[in-house]
């Protein structure tokens, strides 16, 4: 895999850095909502799917930025 110049290197860093911190807001927002006993079931499966693809999305980012991490 081709090497990222560090502009993209950095551009690629700080959305990784904004998507694990969306992943750990919205891991807080769904056990205060879970804690509720009248919680919105609805959004809470749209919450949890939320933070699914942010998963996929930051290993994706993460393996972009050092390819030779071992899945």
């Amino acid at each position: 895999m081709v090497d990222l110049d560090e502009g993209l290197r950095q551009r690629t860093q700080a959305r990784l850095r904004e998507l694990q911190l969306e992943h750990r807001d919205l891991d807080l927002a769904i056990h205060r909502l879970i804690e509720d006993p009248l919680h919105d079931k609805l959004a809470l499966g749209r919450m949890k799917k939320r933070k699914l693809l942010l998963k996929d999305q930051i290993a994706w980012l993460e393996r972009q930025l050092d390819p030779d991490i071992r899945a």
